[in-house]
């Protein structure tokens, strides 16, 4: 790996240390003579928690640490992988990409506690990126192979994460506010890691505690408009579509009582990763340009422009750091492995091929890219020419939404393992000073 190469990564392991989900809690979470304050609000002396989502078992940790005995009971809810001990919690492993029987199980256990919250006590929620699929229990009339099929229909037509969690909110008994109605008037604390556009709390996790504005109407549209009617079967669109008639009830919206004693607060998002690993950047005396905090689009086109903008800026005295953070999506059309940030990195590759100067790191916080053991990839451009030397082939690959053999082949991936953190993907583009003449490259 070259020089420029390791720097990147360590760009990367400055964001993720930025946003570790324990430091993030125990600067939340008070103890005091009167006590706990949680994100600045008091929350009184008994406190039960609820944790859900890949950075759930660091986050209890935090929590248990700073409370003490005035957090009475709670439920850890992560996927596997993530999971940490939490003394006197139990932790609960869930399906994720995908939800599975243990999701519904967990589900169940979450409606429960939070249904049995005594007077006098305060519910402390710690919501991180992935709790959509952990607790993904059906609504009532349908099952949870419903619910599945749809996941993996609208994973593979690339819908967006809005779109996704906007049918999940109108098929998940756990999602879409509905969380909040089963604590039933109780004081909420919701502190947050954010995986999702504008760190939108009604988006993160399908905003099982938050106000949803958006409709059956909203969902069946998502559907529709990727395509997908037939996969996700007739179960499903009778029930979006009774729902468009008002024959089922409408996920608690705006103005609902029952979040009238909620107070929210987002611990960090990817603008906090990426601010980290420029400060690291700078530090190593490069020059920094984020491109973007809310990066989306097709992987393999981002990817490419991506590239592109790095051979076209490659000029001047001084390296140079472009950014960007966000989430891309995939549309799958073959049968390979790989993830959105592998798909983005080989694209950049073929760009790149035997070009010099530029090196590109996508890879997401959560240490997971698709079902890989691999955060994303770091490519330059030898990396295309090093594949086809092993008798490999990049466009062919990237056709077949094959990038994960490809990439392990060249040694290019970046592998951390579970980070128990989430905050969306980095893409960190590395340009080198220009020497001598060159031609400029278009974008």
């Amino acid at each position: 790996m070259s020089s420029g190469g390791r720097e990147l990564r360590g760009f990367f392991r400055a964001a993720l240390r930025a946003v570790d989900p324990e430091r993030r809690v125990r600067g939340a979470v008070k103890r005091t003579p009167e006590g706990a304050r949680i994100g600045g609000c008091p929350a009184g002396s008994r406190i039960v928690l609820l944790a859900a989502g890949k950075a759930a078992a660091p986050m209890a940790r935090a929590a248990r640490a700073r409370l003490g005995p005035l957090l009475r009971r709670g439920l850890v809810v992560t996927a596997p992988g993530c999971e940490l001990p939490v003394p006197g919690l139990p932790v609960r492993l869930a399906g994720h990409p995908i939800p599975d029987a243990r999701s519904e199980a967990a589900a169940d256990e979450a409606r429960a506690l939070l249904q049995g919250l005594e007077a006098g006590e305060s519910l402390l929620v710690l919501l991180s990126g992935g709790a959509s699929a952990l607790l993904g229990a059906p609504v009532a009339g349908l099952t949870l192979e419903d619910v599945v099929r749809t996941t993996r229909a609208l994973y593979g037509a690339g819908v967006d994460i809005e779109g996704l969690n906007t049918v999940r909110k109108h098929l998940c008994a756990a999602a879409g506010g509905r969380l909040a109605r089963a604590a039933a008037g109780a004081p909420i604390h919701l502190l947050a890691l954010s995986d999702v556009p504008g760190d939108r709390l009604d988006l993160l996790a399908s905003g099982p505690f938050h106000p949803d504005s958006s409709t059956f109407a909203d969902a069946l549209a998502v559907i529709r408009g990727a395509g997908v009617e037939s996969e996700v079967g007739p179960a499903v669109l009778e029930a979006l579509e009774a729902g468009v008639r008002g024959e089922r009830e409408e996920t608690p919206g705006p103005g609902d009582p029952c979040f009238a004693r909620l107070s929210a607060r987002v611990l960090a998002g990817v603008g906090d990763a990426l601010a980290a690993a420029e400060g690291a950047a700078r530090e190593a005396g490069l020059e920094v340009l984020r491109l973007t905090g809310e990066l989306r689009g097709e992987a393999r086109a981002v990817g490419e422009r991506l590239a592109g903008l790095g051979l076209a800026v490659r000029r001047g005295p001084a390296p140079r750091l472009l950014t960007a953070g966000g989430e891309t999506t995939v549309t799958v059309r073959g049968p390979g492995t790989g993830g959105r940030n592998q798909e983005l990195a080989l694209a950049a590759a073929l760009r790149l091929a035997d070009r010099e100067g530029v090196e590109l790191l996508a890879a997401g916080t959560d240490g997971i890219d698709g079902p890989t053991p691999a955060a994303g990839a770091w490519v330059d451009g030898t990396t295309v020419p090093r594949a086809r030397a092993l008798g490999l082939h990049p466009e062919r690959a990237l056709e077949a939404n094959d990038s994960h053999p490809l990439l392990a082949a060249v040694d290019a991936l970046v592998v951390t393992g579970p980070t128990r953190t989430n905050v969306r993907d980095l893409v960190l583009v590395r340009v080198a000073p220009a020497s001598g003449d060159r031609q400029r490259e278009p974008w």
